[in-house]
């Protein structure tokens, strides 16, 4: 039995679906698998392996890097349409951040093997799918770098700043 037509409409406002047909949307509606998370609960860990990535329906998500110094900070909070874990799929590597609920959340597992079945099934589709996680993971380089700018750039400023002696 197919999911309600409201999942493939809510899948249909999501960037990572963006320009996939409807015929697809309730696809994907019908076979992804839906996880729920109560608050505290963590999707995956840093340093993880995993082959999937999740889209976050409704609630809140944080996401946690540990620095070389062992601390653990928030980079991001992440809302409904919000996807994360991608990097898996697309490099195989260990994951690279810890995500966890903050609020009661409802997520779509997308796993490398359903993105391998789009692709056997429907080409174009599979490639827009693809090109919609680039054109996110491009613009939170860019996020990042300019982040990355402004830090470097106040480093700087306070090392050239003159100091009195004493102080």
């Amino acid at each position: 039995m197919s999911r309600a037509p409201e999942l493939a409409a809510q899948l249909r406002e999501i960037g990572l679906f963006g320009g996939l047909s409807d015929q697809v949307l309730q696809g994907l509606a019908d076979t992804l698998e839906l996880v729920e998370l109560h608050p505290g609960a963590v999707a995956f860990r840093e340093g993880d392996s995993g082959r999937e990535m999740f889209v976050l329906l409704e609630g809140e998500m944080e996401v946690l890097k540990r620095s070389k110094r062992d601390v653990e900070a928030r980079v991001a909070v992440l809302g409904p349409s919000d996807w994360f874990g991608e990097m898996s799929i697309l490099d195989v590597m260990p994951r690279s951040a810890t995500v966890r609920a903050l609020a009661p959340s409802r997520l779509l597992r997308v796993t490398a093997h359903d993105l391998d079945a789009l692709y056997r099934r429907d080409l174009k589709s599979y490639t827009l799918l693809v090109l919609n996680i680039a054109r996110e993971m491009s613009r939170r380089l860019r996020v990042a770098d300019s982040l990355l700018a402004e830090l470097v750039a106040n480093m700087l400023d306070e090392y050239a700043r003159p100091r009195r002696p004493g102080i």
